[in-house]
């Protein structure tokens, strides 16, 4: 077993305050400290000081961490190799993701896995791809559904987490409805640079795909409201404040006075949707099972897509004819 105390400051070394890091693992912030404490008295290493608010690591602190790091692979891996030997499987698995990914990734995989392991609790956490890092590191989830920009950020969790690619996912154009271009099929950011738009906030990672995009064609998009959640920037654009991005996942059910247009040209956004589990843990059956029917699912989704923009172009070809034989 992995001294519960090294774990704790491992996951304190992510979240840098004491109170994240109790909300984390579950332990009271007073238990946090006292872990911490315990700690440095046992190995006699001086590891956190004080930072404002928070705590840092010293160069102590960050030295055993990284050590940590390669210790805690180890014994994932042998943990999920002894429990494989002996025919057992894990009693919970804990699954987490962004909204979008939750409904067309994770739902899936619990009614699957309702099938092939009756008896194994399987519990969903939605929550933004940062929060999801931080829940497997804290293993409060075992597997977890994120935007690959999100684990590029950060070097250290190359040498924490193993990645599983799952499909890439489009942006989308919303419109107002009385937009003057509504009525197409598809429009380019050059044609909408001009426009009010509304995005995330800044250092989201649509932020900076979105930035990004128009950046490519040379553009600087006037932003003149920013929305957290795609709800809240659809019910903007409905009431005709402006225009912005979307995934092609993300639903717009119920939503009013929208319309939903592919991006054409030379810049077309999109976000890249990995699996994510902590590194030596996809030994176990039960992940690497997980992480196929993810994958199954995702291979679904882009067959489906790829389907929808197959009819697309048979459409605009059949109206490109018809015009064709008119004129003539």
């Amino acid at each position: 077993m992995i001294d519960a105390r090294l774990k704790t400051l491992r996951v304190l070394a992510t979240t840098g305050t004491i109170a994240a890091t109790a909300d984390l693992t579950g332990y009271s912030a007073s238990a946090v400290s006292a872990q911490i404490r315990e700690l440095q008295r046992a190995l006699d290493m001086k590891l956190v000081v004080r930072d404002g608010r928070g705590v840092r690591l010293t160069a102590t602190g960050r030295h055993l961490v990284t050590g940590i790091d390669a210790i805690m692979s180890q014994w994932e891996q042998l943990r999920a190799e002894s429990m494989h030997a002996g025919g057992q499987l894990p009693a919970n698995l804990g699954l987490g993701g962004f909204s979008t990914a939750a409904a067309h990734l994770l739902a899936p995989l619990v009614s699957s896995l309702r099938v092939t392991h009756p008896k194994l609790s399987v519990h969903v956490m939605e929550a933004q791809p940062q929060r999801c890092l931080e829940l497997l590191l804290a293993e409060r989830i075992d597997v977890a559904v994120i935007v690959a920009s999100h684990i590029e950020a950060q070097p250290a969790d190359a040498e924490r987490f193993e990645q599983t690619p799952l499909l890439d996912d489009p942006l989308d154009v919303i419109l107002p409805s009385s937009h003057p271009l509504a009525a197409r099929d598809s429009v380019t950011l050059e044609e909408l640079a001009g426009d009010d738009w509304i995005t995330d906030v800044h250092g989201s990672v649509y932020r900076s795909l979105f930035t990004a995009a128009f950046t490519m064609i040379g553009a600087t998009p006037r932003v003149v409201h920013e929305a957290v959640e795609w709800e809240t920037m659809v019910a903007f654009i409905g009431a005709g404040m402006g225009v912005g991005l979307v995934p092609r996942l993300a639903s717009l059910w119920q939503a009013e006075n929208v319309t939903r247009l592919r991006i054409a040209g030379r810049a077309k956004p999109a976000r890249r949707i990995v699996a994510v589990a902590r590194k030596g843990s996809m030994s176990s059956p039960v992940i690497r099972q997980s992480l196929e029917v993810l994958q199954s699912n995702a291979r679904v989704i882009l067959a489906e897509r790829l389907a929808e923009e197959h009819k697309t172009e048979d459409e605009l070809a059949l109206i490109e004819n018809d015009y064709q034989h008119t004129s003539e």
